[in-house]
């Protein structure tokens, strides 16, 4: 039989991890964000080809990397939240890694331990998600008892305090254990002891109720912590996929699924949605977001990614699509789409004829001049494109806007004649 200290050393060690070297502590500075949100893909891919051939190798290399995220990364400059985004999608694929990885119970406790020590020494939370899946990640019934008994004390000590706000790591982690193994009215009688329960720590309760098939009950439970406004997305995420879980797609869809997705930007959130429901139409996925959620011109982007040409131009005449972007979509499209590329181009000259757009420069106005006619070239509607650009000129300098604009502009429409 093998020994603890054998069996753990298959499981580290076996394997020379090169990203190691690149998350030591204050391994970047405060501009480095970037290099780091880079890095961590790098060290994900490389856990994830190891996983190919050992997934408890795999495993060691989640937990290697996850202590040493905090060290590594606590002096760069969060405030644009992109390190945060890239550490949460690091997470979303190693806890899965962690979970599978067919490890002996004492390398799991030996992980369990490492990763402990690390949520206690990260200064930002990056670690969160570990407690909320710790009963989980525990794999064993045995080491998520363990783990109850040496946390649930404190917890309740620190919960029955109600004389001052108390905050402890492991909270979530017990939590979690006491989920996972089911001991779903301890878990409930300890969230009772908090004097003012927030949806971070409800979501057991809910998730519970949802465990135990109770689907409405998850969702009314949850529906009455969303009124007050904290943790609304996250409450949303959870109705959208408890209704899911139960088969029950179309209200998924029709009451949380176009307020769930989130991204950086309106194309992210349009491709995550219709990513989340593949069997409906991306067409009316799309109008549905527009409808929902507001802000049209905030749209074009998603819209003519997706090659709903007419719905983007629909989105750029609300006049709100920085003209940058209409250029360069007008450049995008000569070729394939000229009458799309044309009227594009005109929108771009209205807006900036307007004094829209960050920035803007005359060579801007030029450039989308230049792409209005070339596309209307293409089309033989050159006459067309001129008129148009007269009209748009003759309103503008109607209203005194951008005065250098309308300048370079008539310029250049003198310059065809």
């Amino acid at each position: 039989m093998l020994s603890f200290g054998t069996i753990y050393g298959m499981a580290k060690g076996q394997h020379k991890w090169g990203f190691k070297a690149r998350f030591r502590a204050n391994a970047y500075g405060w501009r480095g964000s970037g290099l780091a949100s880079k890095r961590l893909k790098e060290a994900v891919s490389e856990i994830n080809k190891v996983a190919k051939r050992d997934p408890v190798e795999a495993g060691e290399g989640a937990v290697a990397l996850l202590e040493r995220l905090w060290p590594a990364l606590q002096g760069i400059d969060t405030s644009t939240g992109a390190l945060g985004g890239a550490v949460s999608t690091t997470l979303e694929n190693l806890i899965p890694r962690l979970i599978d990885a067919p490890a002996d119970q004492l390398v799991r406790q030996k992980w369990l331990e490492r990763l402990f020590t690390a949520i206690q020494e990260d200064g930002v939370d990056y670690l969160a998600p570990l407690e909320d899946r710790w009963g989980e990640i525990c794999v064993f019934p045995e080491l998520a008892d363990a783990w109850v008994e040496t946390l649930m004390p404190t917890v309740r000590r620190v919960w029955s305090d109600h004389s001052s706000f108390s905050f402890m790591n492991g909270d979530h982690a017990c939590l979690s254990c006491l989920l996972h193994l089911g001991r779903y009215q301890e878990m409930n009688d300890l969230i009772s002891l908090q004097a003012r329960p927030i949806w971070s720590t409800e979501q057991f309760s809910a998730e519970a109720l949802a465990r135990q098939g109770m689907t409405d009950a998850a969702i009314a439970f949850a529906e009455a912590r969303r009124v007050d406004g904290h943790g609304a997305w996250q409450i949303i995420q959870f109705c959208e996929r408890v209704l899911l879980e139960a088969g029950r797609e179309e209200e998924a869809y029709r009451d949380y699924g176009l307020l769930a997705a989130d991204g950086n930007t309106y194309l992210s959130v349009f491709r995550a949605t219709v990513k989340q429901y593949p069997k409906l139409n991306p067409r009316q996925v799309l109008l549905d977001l527009i409808s929902t959620r507001g802000g049209k011109g905030k749209w074009f982007a998603a819209a003519k990614s997706a090659g709903f040409l007419d719905v983007a131009l629909e989105c750029a005449a609300k006049g709100t699509s920085e003209p940058a972007t209409l250029i360069r979509a007008a450049r995008d499209f000569m070729d394939k789409e000229p009458g799309f590329s044309a009227q594009i181009a005109l929108q771009a000259i209205q807006d900036l004829l307007a004094g829209k757009g960050y920035e803007p420069t005359p060579s801007d106005s030029v450039a989308a001049f230049d792409l209005a006619v070339a596309a209307a070239s293409r089309l033989e509607r050159q006459k067309w494109v001129e008129k148009e650009v007269q009209r748009i000129l003759d309103q503008a300098e109607a209203r005194s806007s951008a005065p250098l604009m309308c300048k370079v502009v008539r310029r250049s429409l003198e310059a065809l004649a």
